[in-house]
């Protein structure tokens, strides 16, 4: 019985998390492009206290496109920082009531565009010079109101390297990007004719979840939108220490799963399915079956053995499931007590 259970459970384990990536790997690839649309598009940048970051943000656009940095009542050196860059920076309203900073921003610098379309970034993201045409030039051939990027992640602490590949993945075990709008607020574009059409940001101000409710309010409303992934020509560096992780995470993890109810019954089984490791080698330990547990417990490893880039990282991942669940269920209480998440110097 112990053994049948073990392989069920491993082979289930190594089969979703092999989906997942084939999920992600399933996104069109950002193809590189040679065209100029500068005049075409315009760059939004929401920054609050991004100094040290903004500035290679603008620096990647500069050449690509006209930047609007809407500096979002920063108590740092932000605001010169993106203006040195070659940024029109313009500060951010102030905060409408139940409004939070981010779409508040990305608001603001949407009334300033000119353009055809515009493309909003985070700040703590940078682009290759032909990365702007790239994206407009698949955005005109398939006809699409718009379009988001999953960039490259840039993990360079060990926390990093450990729980975002992880997260991902488990991310990716819940997508249906066949039936679902999806969308990534580090890097997403619109017709600007099609952003106003669904009110812009205006009808998601409250949310913490924006682009994914921008998203489905793009679907709701027919528009042509499509999620892609690029490997070289950008990347990100979403947080930069394990604080900031569990801030990230905390503040969006359980939302995104109430906002999108079959990924989020997806999410939660795949989750459960893989913190049942350590229970199911307790029970192999406690049947004296060191052989079987040893065997189960490599299984994480050749699981996320894709989503991880060493086999170092790859055995830790149990560390990773356990962690990030922590992470998750810290979420889910602050989201169902009505509590906040902390984020910036502001509470959300």
């Amino acid at each position: 019985m112990i053994t049948a259970a073990a392989g069920m459970w491993a082979g289930a384990t190594i089969w979703i998390a092999w989906h997942s990536r084939r999920v992600f790997l399933g996104l069109p690839e950002l193809i590189a492009c040679r065209a100029s649309y500068r005049e075409d598009v315009t760059a939004v940048i929401p920054a609050r206290n991004e100094a040290g970051k903004i500035g290679r943000a603008v620096r990647s656009l500069a050449s690509q496109a006209r930047v609007i940095v809407v500096d979002d009542h920063s108590t740092d050196a932000t605001a010169a920082e993106a203006k040195a860059a070659g940024a029109l920076v313009i500060p951010a309203p102030p905060l409408a009531t139940c409004a939070l900073g981010k779409p508040s921003a990305c608001l603001a610098g949407a009334h300033a565009a000119k353009s055809r379309w515009i493309l909003f970034v985070d700040a703590d993201t940078w682009y290759e010079p032909n990365f702007v045409a790239s994206l407009i030039d698949h955005a005109e051939r398939h006809a699409l109101d718009s379009a988001s990027v999953f960039l490259r992640n840039d993990c360079q602490s060990w926390v990093e390297r450990l729980l975002l590949p992880y997260a991902f993945g488990l991310y990716f075990c819940g997508v249906d990007v066949r039936r679902d709008p999806i969308a990534n607020g580090q890097c997403l574009l619109f017709q600007t004719k099609a952003y106003w059409s669904i009110g812009g940001h205006q009808p998601v101000l409250g949310s913490v979840i924006e682009d994914m409710a921008i998203a489905q309010n793009a679907a709701r409303a027919g528009l042509r939108q499509e999620p892609l992934r690029t490997g070289s020509l950008g990347a990100v560096r979403m947080y930069d220490s394990f604080r900031a992780i569990w801030r990230g995470f905390q503040k969006n993890s359980f939302r995104f799963l109430a906002a999108q109810p079959r990924t989020g019954a997806r999410v939660i089984l795949a989750s459960t399915l893989f913190t049942s490791y350590a229970p199911l080698l307790a029970w192999m330990a406690g049947a004296s079956e060191p052989a079987l547990a040893v065997a189960v417990g490599l299984v994480p490893a050749v699981a996320f053995w894709n989503w991880y880039g060493t086999w170092a990282e790859r055995l830790q991942a149990p560390f990773a499931i356990y962690l990030f669940q922590l992470i998750a269920l810290d979420g889910m209480r602050v989201a169902l007590g009505r509590g906040r998440s902390e984020w910036k110097g502001r509470y959300v």
